[in-house]
C-alpha cells in the first residue's frame, strides 16, 4: 500500500508527460486531416462571428429600450430596435442553419472516408491479429472510434472559437459598464470552471471504459450471432 501510495503522485507527471507526446504524435496527423478543409473552416468560423455578434443585438437593445424609450418616452426610437431585434434574430438562424449544413456534412463524409480507411487497414492486417482480437471490438473501433473526428470538423472546433471570440468580447464590454462587477463575475466563472475540470477529469476516465466494455459486448455479441 506504501508504495502505491509513494508512486502515485510521481505517475501524474509521466502520465501528462505522455498525454504531450502522444499529442504532438498525432497533431500531424490531425494537421493532415483539416488542412484541406482549411476554407470551409474559414467560412464557418465567418459565420459564427456573424452568430455571436448578431446575439449581442438582443441584450444591448434593451439598454435604449429601457433608457430611451421607457425613461424619456423617445417612442420614435421603439421601431427601429424592433427591426434591429428582427434583424439580429433572422442573421442567427440563417448563420446557424448554414453553419449545420456546411460543416456537419462535412463531417459526415470525412467520418465515412476514415470508416473505409480503417476498414481497408484492418483487412490486410495478419490473420494472427484477429486470433488476437474479438470480431465485435474491431467493428466498434470502425465504427465509433472515428467519431470523434466530428469535434475537429465538425461545428465543435467552430463553436469553441466562437465561444472565446464571445467572451472575449463581452469582457470588453463588461469591463466598460462595471470593472467590480465584471471581476465578481470573472471569479466565479473561474471558480464554476475548477469544478468542472475536477468533474471531467473523474468521468474521462469512466468514458475510456465505457468504450472499452461497449466494445467488448459488442464482440460477444457478434460472435453469438
Amino acid at each position: 500500500m506504501e508504495s502505491n501510495r509513494r508512486l502515485s503522485p510521481a505517475s501524474k507527471p509521466d502520465d501528462k508527460k505522455f498525454q504531450m507526446e502522444r499529442l504532438k504524435a498525432v497533431w500531424p496527423e490531425v494537421w493532415k486531416l483539416m488542412r484541406p478543409r482549411r476554407g470551409l473552416l474559414a467560412i464557418g468560423f465567418v459565420l459564427m462571428v456573424c452568430n455571436k455578434l448578431a446575439g449581442f443585438v438582443l441584450p444591448y437593445s434593451s439598454k435604449f429600450l429601457i433608457d430611451n424609450v421607457v425613461a424619456r418616452h423617445e417612442t420614435g426610437l421603439l421601431r427601429p430596435i424592433v427591426l434591429a431585434v428582427l434583424l439580429a434574430t433572422v442573421i442567427q438562424g440563417v448563420t446557424s442553419f448554414s453553419l449545420t449544413q456546411l460543416l456537419s456534412k462535412a463531417a459526415q463524409r470525412l467520418i465515412a472516408e476514415l470508416r473505409q480507411q480503417v476498414q481497408a487497414h484492418v483487412s490486410r492486417l495478419p490473420v494472427t491479429y484477429y486470433d488476437s482480437n474479438k470480431t465485435g471490438a474491431l467493428v466498434s473501433r470502425i465504427m465509433s472510434d472515428v467519431e470523434g473526428v466530428r469535434n475537429l470538423l465538425g461545428t465543435g472546433l467552430v463553436d469553441f472559437v466562437g465561444g472565446i471570440v464571445a467572451a472575449a468580447i463581452a469582457l470588453v464590454l463588461l469591463l466598460r459598464i462595471s470593472v467590480p462587477l465584471t471581476l465578481m463575475a470573472v471569479g466565479s466563472l473561474a471558480c464554476f470552471a475548477i469544478v468542472l475540470n475536477k468533474a471531467f477529469s473523474t468521468i474521462r476516465p469512466i468514458f475510456r471504459e465505457r468504450g472499452k466494455i461497449n466494445a467488448e459486448v459488442t464482440g460477444r455479441l457478434t460472435e453469438s450471432l
